[in-house]
C-alpha cells in the first residue's frame, strides 16, 4: 500500500506527531487487512505498519522531521497475473471461489484506508458520513489515489470490460463502507490509530509488528 502522509516540519532533532488523518490512514487499512480477512475466514497475511522519516530529496526542500506512514504487506494476492480467468482456469470450482474472495478482498482492504481517514474528518468537522457525500472519486481527497491506481490494476486483471469493472468496483466500495462504518469496526480502527500516534509520540515505535496490531485489534473488539 504506497499511501504515505507528511506531517508538519519541526526543529532540528525534535520527533513530532505523525497527522492524525494519516494515523486514521493506516489504521483502516490494517483493520480492514486482520479483521476483515478474518470474517470472511480468510487465510492469515502478514503486514506491518512503518514509521520513518522522509528522505529530503535536494539542498533547496525542507523536510527536516518530517515524516511518512505506511502499511507494508498484507496482500492476500502476492503478484497479479495477466488474467484471473486464465492463471484460475484448470483451478477447482471451490479454489476459484476462494482465490476470487481473495481478489475482493485485497480490493476492500485498500480502500478502507481512505474511507477511515474520511470518517475521521467527518467526525471532527461534526460532518455527516455517507456514501453518498463521501463517494469513490472523493477518496482522491483523503489519501486515495495511489489505492486507486492499484485497485484498476487488480479490476483489469479481473474483467475485460469497463462497465462490468465500474460495476464491481461500486460494489466492493459499499463493502468497505460497511466495514468502516460498522461501529465495533470503527471503534477498533480509533484504538489503533490512537496507539500510531501514541507510539511515534513516545518515540518508541517506527515499527508496529503485525502481532502488536492483533493484538491490539482483538483487545479493542472485546472492550467494544
Amino acid at each position: 500500500m504506497k499511501n504515505s502522509y507528511i506531517a508538519i516540519s519541526a526543529p532540528p532533532d525534535t520527533r513530532i506527531e505523525i497527522d492524525k488523518r494519516a494515523a486514521y490512514h493506516q489504521a483502516g487499512h490494517a483493520a480492514a487487512i486482520y479483521l476483515g480477512n478474518k470474517q470472511k475466514q480468510l487465510p492469515a497475511v502478514h503486514f506491518q505498519i512503518v514509521i520513518k522519516p522522509q528522505p529530503q530529496s535536494d539542498r533547496f526542500t525542507h523536510n527536516h522531521g518530517k515524516y511518512t506512514a505506511k502499511v507494508e504487506g498484507g496482500r492476500l494476492i502476492q503478484s497479479l497475473p495477466m488474467s484471473f480467468a486464465e492463471a484460475t482456469q484448470y483451478f477447482s470450482w471451490p479454489e476459484q471461489e476462494e482465490c476470487l474472495c481473495a481478489f475482493e478482498a485485497d480490493v476492500i482492504n485498500l480502500l478502507a484506508g481512505a474511507l477511515a481517514e474520511a470518517k475521521y474528518v467527518a467526525s471532527r468537522d461534526n460532518e455527516v458520513f455517507n456514501p453518498n457525500l463521501v463517494y469513490l472519486g472523493a477518496l482522491k481527497f483523503y489519501g486515495g489515489s495511489s489505492d486507486l491506481e492499484v485497485i484498476a490494476e487488480y479490476l483489469e486483471c479481473f474483467m475485460l470490460h469497463k462497465a462490468e469493472r465500474d460495476r464491481k468496483l461500486a460494489e466492493l466500495f459499499l463493502a468497505a463502507f460497511s466495514f468502516v462504518n460498522k461501529q465495533s469496526n470503527w471503534f477498533s480502527i480509533n484504538a489503533l490509530a490512537e496507539f500510531i500516534l501514541a507510539a511515534h509520540k513516545a518515540q518508541s515505535k517506527d515499527i508496529i509488528q503485525c502481532e502488536e496490531v492483533i493484538s491490539l485489534l482483538e483487545a479493542s473488539r472485546l472492550a467494544a
